[in-house]
């Protein structure tokens, strides 16, 4: 067995240390421990709020969207649908005209973001769990349905069972009508009647904007002939979405843009991935202040066993074995703590994951208690920066003790 883990470990476990060196030790393990265990469930936690994030997202936006590089609105014919359906990898390419328009029911009004689609969408399932009441079809018998967000729904009071009341959705008209008016809203804005068919719940951003119609009746409000704001597009099974993006990009030409389910929203992932590096170089500075238990611990331990030090020099031991038995004896305080630190934390995060023991506080269409997903990678780092803080803690340490001399003791 190495000599310099031998004796550290003798020192350790040594009933003859001063007390206030045990007591500053065992101090020591237990600030790592909750320092190593409060970063875990902190990472673990913000990379559940990532996940649901992306799911929320993912629930009600594409796998690869199409939009313009420039400009709101791009030409769509019929053969360039087909080329991009032709493509290996793609189950179905939806049609999108989106834009804001006013929507009224019985005397209420809001500004809503009105999303037109093709009806391929349905077909598409995205909406199929998030659905509250009523079904997911936009058209029936020949007639015009609309889905409404569940904020949409509580700010007009819609009913959908009401067959006697349509939503009225007004968009401003692109040309100004000729001759008297009287009436503002028929002359500077153009309507169209639709009957409520279903509400979705899935977060409050959808929620509270969205209402999804058919295409020929977006386009009909908007005066979008031929154009459409952007294509949504469904990968076949076991194919990397990657591979069929870069098809894509590679057809359309830098004029569109070809975005994947992160690239939607990447300001925001961008923004949680920066506050979790945040949150990760604070805790370690908390690491860091804790462990100055460590150096002090080790700095009065090598004053009180001096005179050992001074024997084993002069049995031939040299400085670098003595240097190394402080950096061992760091290392076992700074092993237990982390030890215990990382099971404590995967204990935790593993109850929440199962049982759910702390909630949100508020019911949502996805989950109720905070989210939480463990990564390998988050134990592999932290267990880093307490090996590193460790390191610099015990050196000075080790080196005050390496330069013993034994005429001291003669």
């Amino acid at each position: 067995m190495n000599l310099s883990l031998l004796i550290a470990r003798r020192y350790f476990r040594s009933k003859k240390k001063k007390n206030f060196i045990q007591v500053i030790s065992n101090i020591s393990m237990v600030g790592v421990a909750i320092g190593t265990m409060a970063l875990v469930i902190v990472l673990s936690v913000f990379n559940g709020l990532e996940n649901l994030i992306r799911e929320s997202y993912n629930t009600f936006d594409p796998e690869i969207k199409v939009i313009p590089s420039e400009g709101k609105s791009f030409s769509v014919s019929d053969s360039l649908i087909q080329a991009i359906q032709n493509l290996e990898g793609i189950a179905l390419v939806t049609e999108v005209i989106e834009d804001n328009a006013l929507v009224r029911y019985q005397g209420a009004q809001m500004v809503v973001k009105l999303k037109g689609v093709s009806g391929n969408f349905v077909e598409q399932g995205r909406l199929d769990k998030a659905m509250v009441h009523g079904e997911l079809a936009l058209e029936k018998d020949g007639k015009n349905f609309a889905i409404l967000g569940r904020g949409v729904q509580y700010t007009l009071s819609v009913s959908p069972t009401n067959d006697f009341y349509a939503l009225q959705i007004y968009s401003p008209k692109r040309e100004r009508e000729s001759g008297f008016n009287p009436d503002p809203m028929t002359r500077y804005f153009k309507r169209r009647n639709i009957m409520p068919g279903g509400v979705f719940a899935i977060e409050k951003q959808f929620d509270a904007n969205y209402v999804i119609v058919p295409l020929d009746f977006a386009a009909n409000l908007f005066d979008y002939t031929g154009q459409r704001t952007a294509l949504e597009i469904k990968t076949a099974e076991g194919i990397k979405i990657s591979k069929v993006q870069d098809q894509l990009q590679e057809v359309l030409g830098d004029s569109m843009q070809v975005l994947n389910s992160d690239q939607q929203h990447e300001s925001l992932l961008r923004a949680i991935k920066i506050e979790k590096l945040f949150v990760y170089l604070t805790f370690s500075f908390i690491l860091a202040v804790a462990s100055f238990n460590i150096f002090f611990s080790l700095s009065m331990l090598a004053i009180d066993k001096k005179k050992d030090i001074a024997m084993l020099i002069a049995m031939g031991a040299s400085k670098k074995i003595v240097r190394s038995i402080f950096l061992y004896e760091g290392a076992i305080i700074a092993f237990i703590g982390t030890v215990s630190g990382l099971t404590v934390g995967l204990l935790v995060c593993w109850a929440q994951q199962t049982f759910g023991l702390i909630s949100m506080g508020m019911q949502t269409a996805i989950v109720d208690a905070y989210p939480v997903k463990m990564q390998f990678t988050d134990f592999f780092y932290t267990a880093i920066s307490i090996t590193i803080i460790t390191f610099l803690a015990s050196y000075r340490p080790a080196s005050i003790a390496a330069r013993t001399e034994v005429k001291d003791f003669l």
